[in-house]
């Protein structure tokens, strides 16, 4: 479930972010505050990513390992 909520992130994050930057642009341009909550997601947004990567990468070896094991000449 971790993962799946991980995963989603990486796509909302992203545009949680654009939308605060437009609301930083349209209130106080002068004042660039949205530095930090981007700061923030950005590494809300690397922890999520390595999660996600760390999956497929466990998945990936799962996988190989059930085709190896299929595939292996017993004789």
């Amino acid at each position: 479930m971790k993962i799946l909520r991980s995963l989603k992130f990486l796509f909302v994050g992203p545009m949680i972010l654009v939308v605060l930057v437009v609301i930083n642009l349209m209130t106080s341009p002068l004042h660039w505050w949205v530095q930090w909550p981007a700061l923030g997601i950005g590494i809300a947004w690397l922890i999520c990513f390595f999660r996600v990567v760390r999956a497929v990468i466990v998945a990936g070896g799962v996988a190989a390992l059930i085709y190896a094991l299929r595939n292996a000449s017993w004789r």
